[in-house]
């Protein structure tokens, strides 16, 4: 079951009627996604995969799942904010359970996003999963 955050998110992408309007959508979130101090734009915290910059610094707190993180390209920071709702607050023993592309196939991505965005989505996927996983 996806958190409340991220079916807002599915409710909308439902009400938009094409492709370019959930677009300006995912880039609005990515506009309203808090950005990462530069302080934690390291290599340890870069997600190796993806086309653009990609920096995601895990956070853990009371066995909850969190991250922040930010892109030099605003399109995939709109992923990353996507994400976020996906799995923030999540016990991290559950994180791996979330059925991401699943999820995320719900709206409509995979059918709209170019290989090497869709690369690095399952490569910040990959990464969340990871990082839970050991923690």
């Amino acid at each position: 079951m996806a958190s409340p955050a991220f079916e807002d998110i599915a409710e909308t992408f439902a009400f938009f009627d094409d492709w370019e309007d959930r677009y300006r959508h995912v880039i609005e979130l990515g506009r309203a996604f808090p950005d990462l101090d530069d302080s934690f734009k390291v290599p340890a915290l870069k997600v190796e995969g993806c086309a653009s910059q990609v920096w995601l610094r895990p956070v853990v707190e009371a066995g909850k799942f969190d991250f922040q993180g930010t892109s030099d390209a605003m399109i995939v920071r709109g992923l990353i904010a996507i994400l976020h709702a996906l799995y923030s607050g999540v016990p991290v023993g559950q994180v791996a359970r979330i059925d991401a592309p699943g999820e995320l196939a719900r709206l409509g991505l995979n059918d709209h996003l170019s290989a090497q965005r869709s690369n690095g989505l399952r490569a910040m996927v990959e990464r969340v999963r990871q990082v839970a996983a050991e923690v």
